[in-house]
């Protein structure tokens, strides 16, 4: 296969399991540390290195929560000093004036914020803490007065399904650049959901509301972890802005120890930079590689017209039966 045909354009990279929040729904059962074994700033600034001799992606600096590292900002203006986009992913609740401003001064692009729902009820019990709604809304404010833009990340699950059309206004009237909308993995903490996951039905219904709301293009959206929504979209008579599962693909998420996995979501040691380098691992990587064959795919996903606009969640497709390549389990598209 010819490796040169998936050039790596996005790593998300987790600097830390550490967090002052306890999501419901957190992939990494991130929590208050300490955490053995992180990465040291060294470390960080050789995998920098590496990565910048080989390919230009955009980072993101992620967690846990990346704030509560102290040497963030070392990092990051490190890596922006080797030409590299840098944005970051918080829950916003320790995003005060003086770290904005230090977000903008070591190069960062633009800050995430998660907000999971319409109003203080819904979102801090998302975030298993009273006042995370207030301190994200008021990070925004922040983020608008020091100029630095800010996206607003959500994760979709049967909590806050009705609230879609709440939520989008909430992100417009904050001023956010984008919204990117999560479909819940039940990986981590949401292994809770199981049993409580929206039908493919629901799934359905609400990947086709969020089409109408982007084509309003009052908003720049993007859908995640539903790639099945880039199927909607072509069906619809659109070009999809984008393919639908980027694992191993074009994406490579890094742990807070330097293992590399295809997604965040998906649990599935791929390689180890630490020990091998960023390069040798997105070029080797069994598993990457075999992500990257459509051939090998099994059931609908393996026979549909869409696998490559698509490709199925290969996340779901292993928490649900522990293989990679096993079809999409939320899909409702008939391939007959």
């Amino acid at each position: 296969m010819d490796k040169r045909t998936f050039p790596l354009r996005m790593i998300a990279w987790e600097l830390t399991r550490n967090c002052n929040l306890n999501c419901i729904h957190c992939r990494a059962r991130a929590s208050l540390g300490p955490h053995k074994d992180e990465l040291s700033t060294d470390e960080c600034k050789k995998i920098i290195d590496e990565i910048a001799l080989f390919s230009d992606p955009t980072i993101i600096l992620t967690g846990g929560e990346p704030l509560l590292r102290e040497d963030i900002f070392e990092i990051a203006q490190y890596g922006s000093k080797k030409g590299l986009r840098l944005v970051m992913a918080t829950n916003g609740t320790l995003l005060d004036k003086e770290r904005a401003s230090k977000c903008k001064e070591s190069g960062i692009k633009r800050i995430s914020i998660s907000i999971d729902g319409k109003d203080k009820t819904t979102h801090d019990a998302f975030r298993g803490e009273r006042g995370a709604f207030e301190a994200a809304i008021n990070a925004t404010n922040v983020l608008n007065k020091t100029g630095l833009p800010f996206q607003i990340n959500t994760t979709i699950t049967y909590e806050n399904i009705n609230d879609l059309e709440d939520i989008y206004r909430l992100v417009k009237d904050l001023g956010a650049s984008a919204w990117h909308v999560f479909m819940l993995v039940p990986v981590g903490r949401a292994q809770a959901f199981k049993g409580r996951e929206l039908s493919k039905e629901e799934y359905e219904a609400s990947l086709h509301r969020l089409y109408d709301m982007e084509s309003r293009h009052e908003l720049e959206i993007k859908v995640t972890c539903a790639p099945h929504y880039y199927r909607i979209v072509k069906e619809k008579g659109d070009d999809p802005k984008s393919s639908g599962c980027l694992a191993g693909k074009s994406f490579m998420f890094i742990s807070h120890t330097g293992i590399a996995q295809p997604c965040g979501y998906l649990e599935v040691p791929s390689g180890n930079v630490r020990l091998d380098g960023v390069q040798k691992v997105w070029e080797t990587s069994y598993i990457f590689n075999m992500l990257r064959d459509f051939r090998s795919y099994k059931g609908k996903c393996g026979r549909c017209k869409y696998i490559h606009i698509c490709g199925g969640c290969r996340a779901r497709a292993y928490e649900t039966t522990k293989d990679v390549l096993q079809e999409e389990p939320f899909c409702s598209y008939n391939t007959q």
